[in-house]
């Protein structure tokens, strides 16, 4: 049996044991130690290339970046930074025809520049934004679909856990990562708001809410704000900042943010002794989660190196006369589709290894390439039957919610296809995302 025949069987058997409900890490790990195993027919070969792969890829610098950046969001929700945020947001928007949702969608952007985590981003307006919404009147769907729709900015506003995933798979700068992030994360914000905004006139028995002269709302003063919003300016001055300026590397900036988050915590007597436990261990999870995730792709794309198939895919694309354009399309329609089955994390380790040799061939600018995979794995984070982002929402509701699954769905619909919207104009205008590198 060919090499490729071999990394094609393992690529079907992984589709099926992950669909079938095995995590991705485990199905990764045994597929690409069978496949070094029948590829070189023998034992030993499978388990040093195992031992290898986990010591070349767990050992670099840039590791440090994950439970850093994770410690940081972790610790920003449990201080309390998010519910700043949102006040401060419809303190902005009071004033405004579907304003409540309008400011929702910019607190999401300001807590997505601080947290990169769009589970975070969920948990966290689940609790605050959907009965402050539903008890102004917004329908159901509208409330809860604001919130599903804009915790996708958590992963594509810097900083953002799957930028750091994307920059160790395809060796790529993680700092230039997050900048290429920006426009296209801040554009998203604007067209949401100005979805909101044109729903709000043309179809206000979808929105809902109250009228904005009936806002009952006591308004805060400038000092007031101020305080609330310090924080926040802070530690995107630093962190982002930091990296913008040379000052820090991405690993440096996390562990500046995450202390300086833990400080601000202390400061505002937001975080008791018992709550920063909780929050480190919570961290500890999600880093060796996410590092276990990375050692089973690493072994996965020596394994399909060693097989042939990136050579054989190339050869392929050049034969059939397809253009980089056109592959680029094609990778991210694979990805939107692998969304509605998959997670985040588990669409890139699963169809980055294969993609990236393919994509340098063609001299594809794998930063602008970036955008638009993060961008196409978002929209499976609202899409059925799998939409974690949805799952999350209906989980932080609480089990007497009367507000199901479906009306997240539809409520969510809208705003993935904005999010679709904007991956064709990144496509299209490529200087959205590589303008401020």
């Amino acid at each position: 049996m060919s090499g490729v025949a071999v990394a094609l069987i393992t690529i079907a058997l992984m589709l099926v044991l992950i669909y079938a409900g095995l995590h991705v890490a485990i199905a990764l790990l045994v597929l690409s130690f069978a496949g070094v195993w029948m590829l070189r027919d023998s034992f030993d070969i499978a388990a040093n290339m195992m031992v290898l792969a986990f010591k070349d890829s767990i050992s670099d610098y840039l590791f440090g970046v994950v439970p850093l950046f994770v410690l940081m969001g972790l610790v920003v929700a449990a201080a309390g930074i998010g519910r700043d945020a949102f006040d401060v947001a419809h303190q902005a928007f009071r004033r405004v025809r579907g304003g409540l949702g309008i400011g929702t969608v910019v607190a999401n952007a300001i807590f997505a520049a601080i947290t990169g985590i769009s589970i975070a981003s969920a948990a966290v307006f689940s609790k605050l934004a959907v009965p402050e919404m539903r008890r102004r009147g917004y329908t159901k769907s509208f409330s809860v679909g604001v919130v599903a729709g804009s915790s996708v900015l958590g992963m594509l506003l810097p900083p953002s856990l799957l930028f750091i995933l994307y920059g160790v798979l395809t060796e790529q700068s993680v700092g230039a990562l997050f900048v290429a992030g920006i426009l296209p994360g801040l554009l998203l914000t604007v067209i949401y708001s100005l979805g909101i905004l044109l729903a709000a006139r043309v179809r206000p028995n979808w929105v809902g809410g109250t009228l904005p002269d009936d806002d009952d709302t006591p308004l805060m003063s400038g000092a007031e704000i101020a305080r609330k919003m310090a924080p926040i300016i802070l530690l995107v001055a630093l962190v982002m900042g930091g990296i913008y300026g040379g000052i820090f590397t991405p690993t440096e900036a996390g562990a500046a943010g995450a202390f300086a988050a833990t400080l601000i915590a202390i400061a505002k007597r937001r975080i008791t002794w018992r709550v920063f436990r909780d929050v480190l261990i919570q961290t500890g999870h999600t880093t060796a989660a996410v590092c276990f995730l990375i050692l089973s792709a690493s072994l996965y794309s020596r394994m399909l190196a060693m097989s042939g198939l990136p050579s054989w895919l190339g050869a392929q694309v050049m034969g059939a006369g397809l253009d980089a354009s056109t592959v680029v399309l094609l990778v991210a329609l694979v990805m939107i589709a692998l969304g509605t089955i998959l997670d985040s994390s588990s669409i890139m380790l699963l169809v980055i290894p294969i993609a990236y040799p393919v994509l340098t061939a063609l001299n594809v600018d794998l930063i602008w390439f970036g955008v638009l995979v993060i961008l196409a794995v978002e929209i499976g984070l609202l899409t059925p039957p799998f939409g974690i982002a949805v799952f999350v929402v209906k989980a932080a509701l609480g089990p007497t919610s009367d507000i199901t699954l479906w009306q997240i769905f539809k409520g969510a619909a809208p705003f993935a296809l904005a999010m679709v919207g904007l991956l064709l104009l990144v496509f299209f205008f490529p200087s959205l995302a590589t303008a401020l590198l």
